[in-house]
């Protein structure tokens, strides 16, 4: 007798046929990606041979100036210090590292970072206000003020230093302004104040520019919402507008601390025997004393501190632009 079963047309043999494939290489449904025709992947192909010459002059910067140095570093940072102060290469050992444990570099070590904590907190202190008064102008004003937020960086670092460094010096004009008002000579310079006002000096920009941008980011609907709830002025600040920013305050506050805690000029120019800090402390191992292991270990907790801040605010960021979107 005849078979009585109808046979299949030729497209549903094929899918019979292909039924056992893996289902990432038959998709379907109307989100399935199309395929790519030859023009558009010669193009996608010129876009990444592009995006590599442009990218590899920075690459090669990165690893021949920074790479490669730290990995000098590290490596000296196990060597060992002979007795004529060479730096022998063939023995490594960990007594570098076992010496920062010392109570004098311990002291300069927690010296740095009360020093950098202050400079952070003045910096904060000074900056907020001033970025709140930024962010609220109209733009013609606000690009003005900024402009001279700006121009501190127009000019050598080390120049404002030693300006610094005459103004507050036993001839300047702090001394003769305290004089003329009858407080006698004006002896600040070579003291740990001296070297966190010069560090404020120096960092404040750092602190404004992020701050300047969380506050300009906010959705001030928000504080006209806890003003409208009869929230006075102080309590919306603190309750809406602190919160808000908080992203931009944590990213001011390690852009000032990790470059105030391994700070060299500064405390060399304004600062003194009495006020060594942990970057000073450094150079002087790789100089004079010629303890080249020690200082190199030294560097390599400067960086890992470093490391470590930029990781929190990274972390920081991540979570700021996971809430905005949620709030969004």
């Amino acid at each position: 007798m005849p078979s009585l079963r109808r046979a299949k047309p030729a497209a549903a043999q094929q899918t019979d046929a292909g039924s056992d494939a893996p289902a990432s290489l038959t998709p379907t449904g109307p989100d399935a990606p199309a395929s790519l025709t030859p023009a558009e992947v010669a193009e996608q192909r010129r876009k990444r041979r592009t995006g590599t010459l442009i990218a590899t002059p920075g690459a090669l910067y990165l690893l021949i100036f920074f790479v490669v140095p730290l990995g000098l570093i590290t490596v000296y940072s196990f060597a060992t210090r002979t007795s004529t102060g060479r730096t022998s290469l063939s023995g490594w050992n960990l007594d570098s590292y076992e010496r920062i444990a010392d109570d004098v570099i311990l002291g300069i070590i927690a010296r740095s970072a009360w020093l950098a904590f202050l400079t952070t907190v003045l910096c904060l202190v000074v900056a907020y206000p001033f970025a709140y008064y930024l962010a609220t102008r109209p733009p013609r004003l606000r690009a003005r003020l900024l402009v001279l937020v700006m121009i501190p960086f127009w000019t050598n670092g080390l120049v404002r230093i030693f300006a610094i460094r005459f103004l507050l010096g036993s001839n300047g004009p702090a001394s003769a302004l305290s004089e003329a008002m009858g407080f006698g000579t004006f002896r600040i310079l070579f003291t740990p104040t001296a070297v966190v006002l010069g560090m404020v000096y120096g960092f404040l920009t750092f602190m404004v520019l992020p701050l300047y941008v969380a506050l300009e980011r906010m959705d001030w609907r928000l504080v006209e919402a806890a003003r409208d709830l009869y929230a006075s002025g102080a309590k919306a600040f603190w309750r809406v507008t602190v919160p808000l920013t908080r992203s931009g305050i944590v990213a001011g506050c390690v852009l000032v601390f990790v470059p105030s805690f391994g700070s060299y000029v500064v405390p060399e120019i304004l600062g003194g025997a009495k006020t060594l800090l942990i970057g000073s402390y450094v150079a002087r191992q790789f100089q004079a004393a010629r303890n080249w292991p020690l200082g190199a270990a030294l560097s390599v907790l400067v960086i890992v501190a470093m490391l470590v801040a930029v990781a929190i605010n990274q972390r920081n960021s991540a979570n700021a632009e996971r809430t905005q979107g949620v709030a969004r």
